[in-house]
């Protein structure tokens, strides 16, 4: 990870790229956190996530109200906290581009569904906790500093992006 308070572009891409599955964190009008779990259809080299997303409902409308999101990667002994902006962006060949199998379980009517929106965020800054290691090493670290009753393994880090 490097020392601590260093984090590079290339490390947040690596795990933004590594993780499929994220929590997408929104605020509704009322200033209430709400989180959804969403998988990412791509990551650029510039960090922008890409995601399908139903146009109805309150994930979209809270997004709508306030564009500024939270996107939330975690695994055993890491988690990678993404802040960044959201924008619905209407692009058939985008859509084409990032289609797959998986995407049509939940719009009925496939690429043409007239629910299917595409959402692209834009990230500003990142904020990584994480012990070394695969999910194995870091969990018995983790384990070891519970018993030894010491201080977590772990570093922390911040970059703007």
């Amino acid at each position: 990870m490097g020392t601590k308070d260093e984090l590079s572009r290339e490390q947040v891409l690596e795990i933004m790229r590594g993780e499929q599955i994220l929590m997408l964190s929104t605020a509704t009008k009322e200033g209430k956190i709400v989180s959804h779990p969403m998988t990412a259809q791509a990551v650029d080299d510039d960090a922008v996530a890409w995601f399908f997303i139903g146009l109805q409902g309150d994930q979209a409308d809270a997004i709508r109200e306030n564009p500024q999101v939270n996107l939330a990667f975690a695994e055993t002994g890491s988690w990678l906290s993404v802040a960044g902006t959201a924008e619905f962006v209407d692009d058939r060949a985008k859509v084409e581009e990032l289609w797959d199998g998986q995407v049509s379980s939940y719009f009925d009517g496939g690429k043409d569904d007239p629910n299917l929106g595409l959402l692209k965020v834009v990230p500003e800054s990142a904020q990584f906790w994480g012990v070394e290691g695969n999910k194995t090493i870091a969990a018995v670290k983790i384990l070891a500093a519970k018993i030894r009753g010491t201080d977590g393994p772990g570093t922390s880090a911040t970059t703007e992006l």
